[in-house]
């Protein structure tokens, strides 16, 4: 976990089912393009687990090193994800972001600890612990989502936590900066919210940002990121109001487009479509994506300056590279 990689990484997203081939290559030509160090496999689509590890093979297989591949520990089963991450080690992925199952209902911190060990326990990859509203913690388990005693109970016995994805508390910063303070020379911490990430950045070290939609900002997180890394802050608050406009639109569209506690992974490839990446359908059952949606994205990125891709929206949902 000590390679500049993994320490100074942000994680684009990749979930095309169909002809994986033409599907993942050029993504993976649109990410090393643009800076970015790694993409995670998304599970929480309708994908069935032998596809979901062809796919990453593909995706190993067409980017070698050139991205860093993180495996979704999102599937439905506590057995389910010990099979998937068997599979994920022997498909080339590096690292692991640890998710919980909507049908997982833990009472007790206990739960959470049992749950989590047994991934961990169950593969040699490097964990990302993350701490998140969706699980649905909060109410019963601490406003946290997952409260500091547990995490160092979990990094004190599984030795391949490597990384937070800090966003417990979410939409405040509070649970970052507890994860700095406590584990931060312990383990990577990651803000994969590039709006918090900018500024706080300025205030604390922040090593890397992961995983998240940030691929909608075409070139400029990453480019971002390096002028933190290089203490250059007014370029990078520069940047930060520069992409302001486009932040404001896709905060505005999010409780419409992401309620259930689910990310809506429709309008996240749209997104990217609009930054040169491939698009297209996903299977069903999936959300979607209406046109007023869509126009208020990409009039998003065109207020920040940016140059969105101006096709018609229905070749979205063709792709550029159709199966």
């Amino acid at each position: 976990m000590e390679s500049e990689a993994i320490r100074y990484a942000k994680f684009g997203e990749q979930n095309e089912v169909g002809s994986l081939r033409r599907t993942v290559s050029a993504p993976s030509v649109a990410e090393t393009s643009t800076g970015f160090a790694g993409t995670l496999g998304v599970s929480e689509v309708a994908i069935m687990l032998p596809e979901y590890l062809d796919f990453l093979r593909v995706i190993k297989d067409e980017a070698g090193n050139r991205l860093i591949l993180v495996h979704h520990a999102s599937f439905s089963t506590l057995e389910q994800n010990i099979e998937a991450v068997h599979g994920a080690e022997e498909a080339g992925a590096e690292l692991v972001l640890l998710s919980y199952p909507p049908n997982f209902y833990p009472e007790s911190e206990q739960e959470i600890y049992d749950y989590t060990k047994a991934v961990c326990d169950a593969t040699g990859l490097a964990v990302m612990l993350f701490p998140m509203y969706l699980w649905g913690f909060g109410p019963r388990i601490h406003p946290s989502d997952i409260p500091l005693r547990l995490i160092r109970r979990l990094i004190d016995d599984c030795p391949n936590i490597a990384a937070i994805k800090a966003e417990g508390g979410f939409p405040g910063i509070q649970g970052v900066i507890e994860c700095h303070r406590h584990f931060g020379t312990v383990v990577v911490i990651s803000m994969p919210i590039e709006g918090d990430l900018i500024p706080l950045s300025q205030l604390m070290p922040i090593q890397l940002s992961a995983t998240s939609d940030h691929e909608y900002y075409g070139p400029m997180i990453p480019r971002v990121f390096n002028l933190l890394r290089a203490g250059k802050y007014d370029e990078a608050s520069e940047i930060y109001w520069q992409l302001h406009p486009a932040r404001k639109t896709k905060a505005a569209l999010a409780p419409a487009m992401h309620g259930g506690a689910f990310i809506n992974r429709q309008a996240w490839k749209f997104q990217g479509w609009l930054q040169g990446y491939n698009g297209g359908p996903l299977r069903q059952p999936t959300q979607r994506i209406h046109d007023h949606q869509m126009t208020a994205l990409r009039k998003g990125l065109i207020d920040a300056g940016l140059a969105p891709s101006m096709d018609p929206f229905r070749e979205f949902f063709t792709g550029r590279n159709p199966a």
